[in-house]
């Protein structure tokens, strides 16, 4: 049933959009109801705005924490419009209908990432907030609820095309934003509590809906701060696939200092490289495997110049990503419409922890940010300084490929990976035989493995190849048998003591 919108009670923290909203409800005949500083910021607009103070007959108290909780308010909100019960009590108390609740949260988890201060922290646990937006979300039959103002134009625009109603769907639509908000906030706030963070990512920041997920017969949504991270300067709307490779692009891109570009496919580097310029880097990435770079998606850790722009323009990727665009280079990159560009504004959060759902319940574990707990030479001879470059290099970049994973480097260039292999020697293998395809050379490549060598097979069959140096995390019964091998035929080898497994 479709419902006319006569008052809305708003009492936002973030006065983003505010205005939209505001003049937006008044040109649709709504009366506005509002506390403190949203009630001064809606009349600061010229428009008229009613102290809900007048409605309760009661005063904001305790420093504003108690402003809203009043039978008043909520019964305004609860009432059923067409519960005859209901109505009696709404006239013999003299309640106001409010049709439209529009709460902004008070921003708890951003007081926690800026602040170890416990009392700041606690005034950001709103309540009366998450009350009314939990009561307007419960009766959707008959009232909006907005809680975020990320939704104001939307509703607004809804609201025209509806002359001022709007129907039951677009009501629950609404109420399932809303509980899900106060599901991550409630999350949040006792995670803070417990000093778990475990589901942080699952469950905190706006909720967005995708297309799909990873196939088109599934349903997604993103639960997060996009905009905390990325500013998108073109492009569509960034899919499921997309965002899980964004992740693993950045993740990569944050290991190197020195001007890097790297290739991400299905979460796997398959061109990567750090060079004295981006240029330089970019060639040597995309020439890594070229053929697999089709599609995929583009980082760098470097403003993005036109020169190199009119280099990447030529091949077909879903995402690129930089600290900085010049404008000359966005004029080149956006001839394509969709090609999203993103320009990262923060690193991701180093010490954030990843969550995976199985078997009925969750999976929670540390980011693996260390790279090498040690480097000790165990070999037939010291690592050359261009070796250990290439080999620190190469452990960087096999610590992001899939289990087993070998990757295989020469000069500060990916040639050859091997990844999500059942055993170490096929990983070995496809490594070498996509360098072959990519016409690289192997002799004075060195080899990086995410784990140990149970055997000496694959040494054995690297150093055939023309490989001089290898890293591995060790921790094999039969280290010995490897590092025998690298003696007896005077190859380099280094221990890091860190395993780095990616599932």
């Amino acid at each position: 049933m479709n419902r006319r919108i006569a008052n809305a009670l708003i009492s936002v923290f973030s006065k983003e959009h505010l205005q939209t909203l505001a003049e937006g409800l008044h040109r649709n005949g709504v009366a506005l109801y509002s506390t403190g500083g949203t009630q001064s910021a809606i009349e600061a607009m010229g428009l008229p705005c009613t102290a809900v103070e007048t409605v309760t007959g009661y005063p904001s108290i305790l420093g504003g924490r108690v402003k809203t909780l009043h039978p008043k308010v909520f019964g305004g909100i609860l009432a059923k419009r067409g519960d005859e019960h209901h109505q009696t009590d709404v006239a013999e108390h003299g309640l106001p209908f409010f049709d439209l609740v529009v709460v902004d949260l008070y921003p708890f988890e951003e007081t926690v990432r800026t602040t170890s201060e416990e009392s700041a922290i606690i005034e950001k646990i709103d309540i009366g907030g998450v009350s009314l937006l939990r009561a307007a979300g419960k009766n959707f039959e008959d009232v909006c609820v907005l809680s975020s103002p990320d939704e104001y134009a939307g509703f607004i625009q809804l609201l025209d095309a509806g002359n001022g109603e709007t129907t039951r769907d677009q009501r629950r639509q609404l109420a399932v934003k809303t509980f899900d908000a106060c599901a991550r906030y409630d999350v949040a706030i006792a995670n803070w509590f417990s000093g778990n963070t475990a589901t942080e990512t699952a469950s905190s920041g706006t909720r967005r809906d995708l297309r799909y997920g990873e196939n088109p017969h599934q349903k997604a949504a993103f639960h997060g701060n996009l905009d905390q991270l990325f500013d998108q300067l073109h492009g569509k709307e960034l899919s499921y696939n997309n965002l899980v490779d964004v992740d693993a692009a950045c993740a990569l891109i944050a290991e190197f200092s020195e001007p890097a570009f790297a290739v991400i496919k299905h979460t796997n580097p398959c061109g990567v490289a750090v060079r004295n310029t981006v240029a330089e880097a970019w060639e040597a990435a995309l020439a890594g495997d070229p053929e697999s770079a089709f599609g995929g998606v583009l980082a760098t850790n470097q403003e993005l110049t036109a020169e190199v722009a009119e280099k990447i323009n030529s091949i077909f990727f879903e995402v690129l990503i930089a600290p900085a665009f010049t404008p000359d280079a966005l004029q080149v990159l956006q001839s394509k419409k969709n090609r999203i560009l993103l320009v990262q504004k923060t690193p991701l959060n180093a010490t954030r922890q990843q969550s995976k759902a199985l078997l009925g319940g969750t999976l929670v574990q540390d980011a693996d940010t260390v790279v090498a707990e040690k480097w000790e030479d165990v070999g037939g001879r010291p690592c050359t300084e261009a070796e250990t470059a290439d080999l620190k290099f190469a452990n960087a970049v096999c610590k992001h490929l899939k289990s087993n994973a070998i990757a295989l480097v020469r000069n500060g260039q990916l040639v050859g990976k091997g990844c999500g292999q059942t055993s170490r020697v096929d990983a070995l293998r496809q490594a070498i035989t996509k360098a072959a395809q990519s016409g690289f050379s192997l002799q004075g490549a060195v080899l990086a493995s995410d784990a140990f060598f149970p055997f000496d097979d694959c040494v054995r069959i690297a150093d055939e190849s023309g490989i001089t140096a290898f890293v591995q995390p060790g921790g094999s019964i039969r280290d010995a048998d490897s590092i025998h091998y690298c003696k007896e035929h005077n190859l380099a080898m280094v221990l890091t003591g860190t395993r780095h497994f990616r599932h």
